[in-house]
């Protein structure tokens, strides 16, 4: 495990590394059930960040950057009370607050964790405060694997209805085979002078890379005048597609967004206007369900970027039904979108209870058993 796997109160082993089963690391950092690590090496706003390890993995160790912390167990219940207590708002400040060095190195040394500061109930309390927040933590759990469930349907049920595959009820026939460029005109996009404070913080929303995140798009964090699209931006009309064409993420992934309400857009995405027989939602799920072949049409461009040539879309091949079943397909495709919503939501209002308990929980606001005059005892690694 490395800084990149631990995340505020848990590990995230998505992405992990491995070594060859001959090359033996120190016992010492062998992972067991309930450790609680710290992050003592990372960027300002990321060190300190400390999880628990609940067997995500049957065998893991960790790296030099992080650091195994043990409590004393006459005074801390257990180490998921000290996890949920390394992970409220006042103990990430403080951790944040004994960090030293640059905003892109900083480090926090064990001689400035020694003395951390903590509100520390009877032990009772902790177990009874540690089980309160695991009942949480369990639901968030739960709501995570239905989110990942639907999400897997959602693709599942792309790769079989815009294939032609699967047809819903009613439809038949063959889909014609056309390309991309017979379908879509194509608009470029631009970047107005930086230099210009005229032309930025207006009322347009700006879309780039950093903006192409959610299958609707109408914001952005960047917004333009009118004067500053006219300077060297575009405007894209509702019902286009915005695709990303060259950027780092096309490494790894197809980034691309139906405009519900007029934006302007950047040099590194193009819009796709599409034609009469092409109903505009369609082609935004057309491209995610073909994600994986546009993402093996990716060149690359100096160190980093990735490239989607726009002769090479041109010629990109769409397997096209008729409006009347792509109207169907696009408003199946929805009614799930919209199920995944509604549990995101579900799981965004979970989380906030979560850190509200956190809060009255852990800072004697709100007592499970009965009041005892808590005390400030110090962490001891």
């Amino acid at each position: 495990m490395k800084m990149g796997n631990i995340s505020r109160g848990r590990f995230d082993v998505s992405k992990v590394e491995y070594v060859l089963s001959d090359v033996v690391p120190a016992e010492g950092h062998r992972l067991t059930k309930g450790d609680v690590l710290l992050n003592t090496r990372n960027t300002l706003d990321l060190v300190g960040k400390v999880a628990i390890w609940r067997d995500e993995l049957p065998l893991a160790f960790f790296n030099s950057n992080l650091m195994r912390l043990e409590f004393d167990a006459n005074h801390v219940a257990s180490t998921e009370y000290a996890n949920f207590a390394l992970n409220a708002s006042t103990s990430i400040a403080l951790l944040r607050s004994l960090a030293t060095g640059t905003t892109s190195v900083a480090a926090i040394y064990t001689r400035d964790l020694l003395a951390l500061p903590f509100v520390l109930p009877p032990q009772s309390e902790q177990r009874a405060i540690a089980e309160a927040l695991s009942d949480v933590e369990g639901l968030l759990g739960a709501l995570d694997v239905l989110v990942a469930k639907k999400r897997a349907i959602k693709q599942a049920t792309m790769q079989q209805l815009l294939t032609g595959k699967t047809r819903l009820p009613g439809f038949s026939g063959d889909w014609e085979a056309r390309a991309l460029g017979e379908l879509v005109t194509f608009l470029s996009g631009g970047t107005p002078s930086r230099g210009a404070a005229s032309y930025w913080s207006g009322e347009i929303p700006w879309i780039s890379a950093s903006s192409l995140r959610t299958f609707y798009v109408w914001r952005s964090d960047t917004n333009l005048t009118k004067e500053g699209v006219a300077a060297g931006s575009r405007m894209a009309p509702v019902g286009a597609t915005l695709l990303l064409v060259r950027g780092s993420a096309l490494h790894n992934e197809i980034l691309a967004g139906l405009v519900t309400k007029p934006v302007c857009f950047n040099q590194d995405v193009k819009a796709l206007v599409p034609n009469s027989l092409l109903v505009p939602q369609f082609l935004t799920f057309y491209l995610h369900g073909k994600a994986d072949e546009l993402l093996r049409l990716v060149s690359s461009a100096g160190n980093t970027a990735g490239v989607l040539d726009t002769k090479i879309l041109k010629a990109f091949e769409i397997l096209l039904p008729k409006k009347p079943e792509q109207e169907a397909i696009s408003a199946a495709l929805i009614d799930i979108d919209a199920e995944i919503t509604a549990l995101e939501r579900r799981r965004e209002k979970t989380h906030a209870i979560k850190q509200g308990m956190m809060q009255q929980l852990l800072t004697g606001r709100i007592r499970l058993v009965q009041p005892v005059t808590a005390t400030t005892e110090t962490a001891t690694p």
